[in-house]
């Protein structure tokens, strides 16, 4: 019997909003998706992603839903 791996995810919500943009600026449209217009906004350097979703009234299975996109764009790299 083989154990099932779990995915890894790369991005994780309570990484630093700005700086996931800086790695990864093809994730901004996912996170405009969501309602997060703070991509441009300066509370993003001091937000994590999961900060900025609670901010903008999204909940938990929302914000669970945004980070699989999120990771998705940065597998894909599109």
């Amino acid at each position: 019997m083989t154990a099932k791996k779990s995915k890894k995810l790369s991005i994780t919500k309570d990484m630093n909003l700005a700086e996931v943009l800086y790695k990864h600026p093809q994730v901004a449209e996912v996170l405009l998706d969501y309602g997060l217009h703070c991509v441009g906004c300066i509370a993003s350097a001091y937000d994590t992603l999961e900060e900025g979703a609670k901010i903008h009234q999204m909940n938990d299975a929302d914000i669970e839903e945004m980070m699989g996109r999120v990771n998705e764009v940065v597998e894909t790299g599109e």
